[in-house]
């Protein structure tokens, strides 16, 4: 086949595609000769350039103005200050420390009976006062108001407070609206941008990219400019205070501290390199498994047909073993650095407060509140450093979404539909010539779709154009709009070249009708004033007269104002189609294009639509592309292409007599015709009718605007197997005969096409339910409970610890004291090693129970998947992909409910417990204080939780209406530029940001409150329970360390609350995943390949019959694939299926398999109703060879076994099998003999191997019946040759049902059936129908391969 297109690499959707943006000077050879790899080095250079940063933090503010700028320095400004607040409250906490000691010493020497307050010092009661001065007694008595200091020390804590009230307000709120203005100017510039490039741009973007850039990453950016860098500022300067702090008050202490911190560090960076290693690890052992689930789902039917299910599931079992290890082993080792750490820090306050305590007591160096000061100004200054580490990734991703978006902002587009420049002529007369025309789209640069195309359009006649799908008709008609400018050669106007025209110019003088015309959501009246703007109503009725819409239109309710709905989903085809006719005609335009403009419509609307558009041609410079005969036959010219080029034209007389493109798609035409007609006048029940969508849905034509190229990818395809004959027949045979009048709304189905993951809302699952699924585990998660448990209790003991430290400043016997202190350093060290124990069982008893639990889900899910019938596979949800992510990541989602999860909630309930009874017991007044607190200190933290996410679904839903309008832009694109609207839609969606905007500034405003005060509660807790210590250490003599204990033990589990509560989304997700698993696993399949039931009986001997047979793919359910499918066929005959694609051949095959039962009708099976036959026994008893056989990735001998997976078989029965498929000796002559590889997908293999391997794994089965699906029709003469030996002597003695596109193959059949449009038309032996001078006479004198 001369000519063909192959397609070399195609490329993934919106990868960015760098192959158009070459210059013009470089010559068509050079560009010819890049080849398929360069190609595919490009695709993966585009990918990696994406995720390339090539944007500075400071350029992401380059759209800011004064105002902003001011705005912005003002809220760093605050943030540095709010920083600062913590240490300055450290410094307030160590003076409120060293009163409360000196308090309690002064309480202690008085309790002394031999001492007493005199003139306030304290002295021996039997000596005088200078017997005391002379024995130093001096220290002070009676001065210290407890209560009044105390009182002070609140005023500072709520200056404090409402300080960083006033500061986190400003610092948030002025951050935020900056931000605000400048995404506002983003968006705006970038969709500005964005409809003004050419289409070319777009075929290599896909829309959904588009609008993910618009929505997410812009989102992203900012997130990159908002709140987080005032936070980052705040967190920032805590830092540094904090250690400015550390080593002013200390510095002794601060380098102690500091150098045990290498240890804290080496072992996180040890766990974050341990756990990405092994997570690494567990990955690649869940690769293979996911192997083997994407390579059985995407051959399911291949696994259906030789009822391989259960062995594939142990195969992926064995696979999830490693994966399961290696989880276990990286929640030891996460255990294990969690215990390592919690030992560290306790050890590490331990060495801190044995050496802190030794400078206050021995050398005197620092009063103890210096030592907390220290030690806390440290610890914070730390964790401010891990926190603000956070903020860092806002900013990345915020830089590396930038990227994109600012370089679109800054593209130049190559063909810009919004310039001025440009000539317009006062007089357009309508002449267009093609001059040697070369075009490649650049979506797919290796693919030559216009080839020296020559041509010539005159003005005022209709020239009809004619041709295979992606022989380049449409592509003409995207030239003459300049959605593209040719590689080489020119269009012209009038003889100048179209790109010197004003493009806005140039596009008005053009009418356009496609074959699925978008409209516009709006109402009718709109959608055609679309056409030309300012028109007036009276133009609109005149048009819509014209277009034969008037009467059908006055018939509607609300006349021109009804609505059409989005995509104009509300009207039928044949009345969106005139609608689209009327919005061409409005326009007065010199140029008419009629692309397929009639072929989505059924007879009756046809005839109307025809008629409108016969009127409207005269005196038009026409353009005719279509597929019908009636429609082109009275064209002025017709013009046939081939490959690109214009092969031949003339009236439709001279190309009857040349035998050429058009000859041969008219005698498809009238055969198909001829039958259907027959057909019509049987069955004139117009409702089971087919539909009217029939063509456009089952190939969207190549091509399609709609599909914008990408569909035409796999098309192209396809079109090497039909090459002179394309599947345009197919539409040719299916647009005549029974049509119904139900015209479905196209729009339903084409949103259908978009993922619906979203769509899919599933309840919860409960937890009983999963848990039940981890009965068998009840051990492990028992010991992890009591390690959790464990854990929990540490931070409360911790203040315990620390209060008791402060509790011996204040004893008076020295030697006590020392001792007292190393005890407590020793507990500390004590806990830490507990800690390290009891982390290290919890992370591994629960990893374990998660893993198992995770095994077993991936387990029975994918069982589950492989008991589906195989029309299930059809619904794009359940593509092989989708499949494969939802048993890898729902499955170990569910883990969040279970497992680590009730490790946290145990480890969290028993740390607020432990706390609350410390609390209760040592002071229960002061603890009641505290608790009123408690409640706005855990909602300080959910607050801020909430702030983050629930912003961002309120900031959706304000861009909801403004994503329409650009989601509604960029599909239609092309309409959009034919009609010239850019700007329009421009105007509407910049109208639809002032609310997102305005929203912006007032979430700024309760957005900086709620932070204001989430910062400032602690303040003000402290404050209060300060002050009502002192009253409780003064009245009812409460001694002072119990208050510290008190407060730091509520506070410490207030804290516990908060990070309990941000793990509910973990929770959340899990219920749904398991929600979504547990719905997988409830379905009951309509065809049950598990059940047992059904019948079987002995003697099968293979006597087939299909009466009657109707049916519609459950995922199309609009075009009727089988229409009334009679045929039968004995035992041990061959029956031969002939007729073009898509006419049922291969579904006749399916339905004998039972991958689907018929609609109507019934499929015998010697005598036995198919449907009510046991599953696998059928399946049992059939072999098939299909035209592209699938083999798995093992040995040849493991692939020829895999035809009987019911019973053990020998190495012999592999041989013989082998023998009787011609492949014995090929295979003897590889080193590895049986057991070589085949590769994935049998890709080790030439074409004619794998197809021989195929023929021995069906006869190994000894099927009664075979069914060989085109098995020779992609293979070479001499494979051919060898393989229709074996397949001849397969089929001795046994049924057999072949479908063949070669006719030399299928001559000697018993019978041959030629369908069309899922109906038989004829059949008979080669030489009865030979006789019939029929259909098959036709094809097999023509020579043409029938596809």
């Amino acid at each position: 086949m001369p000519g063909t297109v192959k397609l070399r690499s195609v490329k993934k959707f919106g990868k960015e595609n760098d192959g158009y943006e070459l210059s013009d000077e470089e010559t068509n050879g050079d560009y010819m000769t890049m080849e398929s790899s360069s190609k595919d080095d490009k695709s993966k250079n585009c990918k990696k350039e994406e995720s390339a940063i090539r944007v500075g933090f400071f350029q992401l503010f380059r759209f800011a103005s004064c105002r902003e700028i001011l705005m912005m320095i003002l809220g760093s400004l605050c943030a540095a200050v709010h920083g600062s607040a913590q240490p300055l409250m450290l410094l307030v906490f160590g003076l409120l420390t060293d009163t409360f000691i000196a308090y309690d010493i002064e309480l202690n020497e008085l309790k002394d009976p031999e001492k007493e307050c005199r003139n306030n010092t304290i002295q021996w009661r039997n000596l005088t006062e200078d017997e005391n001065f002379s024995l130093n007694m001096t220290m002070p008595c009676g001065l210290l108001d407890i209560e009044y200091e105390m009182t002070n020390f609140a005023y500072y804590y709520v200056a404090i407070g409402t300080a960083v009230f006033m500061l986190g307000y400003l610092q948030i709120s002025l951050w935020v609206t900056a931000a605000a203005y400048q995404i506002q100017i983003i968006r705006k510039m970038y969709f500005r941008k964005v409809m003004r490039m050419e289409i070319g741009w777009f075929d290599c973007t896909s829309v959904g990219e588009l609008n993910t850039r618009l929505s997410d990453d812009i989102n992203k950016i900012n997130d990159a400019i908002a709140d987080q860098v005032g936070i980052f500022i705040q967190r920032f300067t805590t830092f540094v205070c904090g250690f400015l702090l550390g080593f002013a008050r200390g510095w002794k202490l601060t380098l102690v501290i500091i150098s045990v911190s290498p240890l804290i560090g080496i072992g996180a960076a040890l766990m974050a390199l341990f756990v990405a290693k092994l997570t690494g690890r567990e990955l690649q052992a869940y690769a293979k498994a996911g192997a083997v689930a994407d390579e059985v789902l995407s051959s399911i039917r291949t696994v259906a047909a030789f009822g391989g299910e259960r062995k594939e599931v142990e195969r992926y079992d064995t696979n999830l073993v490693s994966a399961q290890e290696w989880g276990i082993r990286k929640g030891l080792i996460m255990g294990f650095f969690t215990g390592y750490m919690w030992l560290i820090i306790f050890l590490c306050y331990g060495l801190a407060f044995w050496y802190g305590s030794s400078l206050v007591l021995n050398a005197q160096e620092y009063s103890p509140g210096t030592l907390l000061q220290v030690f806390f100004g440290v610890l914070i200054a730390a964790m401010n450093l891990g926190q603000a580490s956070s903020c860092l990734e806002a900013f990345a991703s915020g830089r590396g979404a930038a990227t994109i978006i600012f370089e679109t902002i800054d593209r130049e587009p190559q063909i810009d539909c919004l310039s001025e420049a440009g000539y317009k002529f006062d007089k357009v007369k309508g002449d267009l010539e093609f001059h040697n025309v070369t075009f490649h789209y650049p979506s797919r640069p290796e693919v030559k779709i216009l080839d020296q195309l020559s041509l010539q359009v005159k003005s005022g006649e209709t020239t009809a154009f004619v041709g295979p799908s992606g022989a380049g008709k449409s592509t003409t008609v995207q030239l003459i709009q300049r959605f593209y400018d040719p590689r080489e050669g020119m269009v012209t106007l009038d003889g100048h070249d179209i790109r010197g025209l004003n493009i806005q110019w140039l596009r008005s003088l053009i009418g356009i009708v496609e074959q699925e015309p978008v409209l516009f959501a709006t109402t009718i009246g709109e959608n055609i004033r679309y056409g030309r703007p300012g028109v007036s109503t009276d133009d609109i009725i005149k048009a819509a007269k014209e277009a034969n819409a008037y009467n059908f239109i006055m018939d509607l309710p609300q006349k021109f104002d009804t609505l059409v709905g989005e995509g104009g989903g509300q009207m039928s085809g044949g009345q969106k189609q005139r609608i689209a006719i009327a919005r061409a005609l409005v326009r007065n335009p010199r140029i008419l294009l009629l692309d397929m403009a009639t072929s989505a419509l059924d007879n009756e609307s046809e005839a109307v639509v025809q008629e409108a558009l016969d009127q409207v041609r005269l005196g038009r410079t026409t353009i005719s592309i279509a597929h019908r005969l009636s429609t082109i036959k009275n064209a002025d010219v017709i013009v046939g292409f081939e490959h690109g080029r214009a092969v031949e034209s003339g009236k439709h007389d001279q190309l009857l007599e040349r035998k050429g493109v058009y000859f041969t798609l008219v005698t498809l035409q009238t055969q198909g015709d001829k039958a259907l007609n027959r057909k019509a006048g049987q069955e004139m029940e117009k409702a089971e009718a087919s539909d009217p969508n029939a063509e456009r849905k089952s190939f969207k034509r190549a091509g399609s605007y709609r599909e914008s190229l990408r569909v035409s990818i796999h098309q192209r395809s396809r079109s090497q197997l039909s090459n002179i004959i394309p599947e345009s027949s197919v539409a040719i045979a299916g647009e005549l005969g029974p049509r119904s009048h139900s015209e479905t709304c196209v729009p339903q189905e084409l949103k259908s096409t978009l993922p619906v993951d979203e769509a899919e809302e599933v309840e919860p699952a409960p937890v009983t339910r999963i848990l039940k699924y981890n009965l068998p585990e009840w051990p492990y998660m028992l010991f992890g409970s009591i390690g959790a448990a464990v854990n929990g209790g540490v931070n409360p003991v911790y203040s315990l610890l620390f209060s008791q430290i402060l509790a011996t400043f204040s004893m008076t016997d020295p030697v006590a004291q020392r001792r007292e202190i190393n005890g407590i350093c020793l507990f500390f060290v004590l806990v830490g090693v507990i800690s390290f124990f009891t982390q290290m069982l919890q992370g591994y008893s629960f990893s374990k129970s998660g893993e198992l639990l995770t095994r077993r889900l991936r387990r029975l899910g994918f069982q589950a998947m492989l008991g589906q019938e195989v029309g299930w596979f059809d619904d794009h949800k359940n593509s092989p992909g989708a499949l494969t992510t939802r048993l890898a990541t729902d499955a170990s989602q569910v883990q969040g409910a279970t497992g680590s999860q009730i490790g946290m909630i145990v480890n969290s309930l028993t740390n607020i417990g432990v706390a609350i009874i410390i609390s209760f017991y040592f002071s229960w007044k002061l603890t009641m204080v505290i608790l009123c607190f408690l409640p706005f200190l855990a909602l300080s933290g959910g607050f801020q939780a909430k702030m983050l996410t629930g912003f961002a679904k309120q900031d959706k839903e304000a861009m909801e209406v403004a994503g329409q309008i650009s989601g509604e832009a960029l599909n239609n694109i092309r309409t959009i530029a034919g009609l010239g609207k850019e700007r329009h839609f421009v105007e509407m969606y910049e109208a639809q940001l002032e609310g997102p905007y305005r929203a912006a500034k007032k979430k700024a405003n309760v957005y900086g409150l709620c932070y204001g005060f989430a910062q400032c509660v602690v303040f003000m807790a402290n404050s209060a329970s300060y002050r009502f210590g002192g009253y409780l250490v003064r009245q009812e003599g409460l001694h002072f360390s119990l208050v510290f204990r008190v407060i730091s033990a509520i506070v410490t589990s207030g804290t516990a609350l908060g990070r309990a509560s941000s793990y509910t989304p973990d929770y959340a997700k899990a219920k749904i995943a398991a929600a979504r698993f547990f719905k997988l696993l409830d379905r009951i399949p309509k065809i049950s390949i598990y059940s047992c039931e059904g019948e079987k009986w002995d003697n099968f001997k293979g006597d087939i019959e299909f009466l009657d047979c109707k049916f519609t793919y459950p995922s199309r359910p609009d075009i009727q694939v089988l229409n009334g499918l009679n045929v039968s066929v004995k035992p041990g005959q061959t029956l031969a299926f002939v007729g073009s694609s898509g006419c049922g051949k291969s579904t006749s095959v399916q339905l004998l398999e039972r991958f689907y039962d018929p609609d109507k009708g019934r499929v015998l099976i010697d005598g036995h109703e198919s449907s009510r036959i046991n599953v696998a026994f059928l399946r049992s008893k059939i072999g098939i060879v299909s035209q592209e056989p699938i083999l798995f990735d093992c040995s040849i001998a493991e692939n020829i076994r895999y035809g009987d997976n019911l019973r053990e078989l020998s190495m012999n029965d592999v041989i013989s099998a082998a023998k009787k498929a011609q492949l014995h000796d090929f295979v003897m002559s590889l080193p590895d003999k049986y057991d070589t590889n085949v590769g994935s997908q049998g890709s080790q293999l030439s074409r004619g191997q794998k197809q021989r391997i195929a023929i021995a794994r069906a006869i190994i089965r000894d099927p009664k019946i075979l069914l060989l699906d085109e098995a020779t029709s992609a293979l070479d003469t001499e494979s051919e040759k060898t393989v229709q030996e074996a397949l001849d002597k397969a089929r001795e003695g046994r049924t057999c049902i072949v479908i063949a596109h070669r006719l030399s193959t299928i001559q000697n059949s018993d019978i041959i059936a030629v369908m069309s449009r899922g109906y038989v038309i004829e059949k008979g032996s080669h030489d009865y129908l030979m006789g019939l001078k029929g259909a098959y006479n036709k094809l097999v004198t023509t020579g043409a391969p029938i596809s």
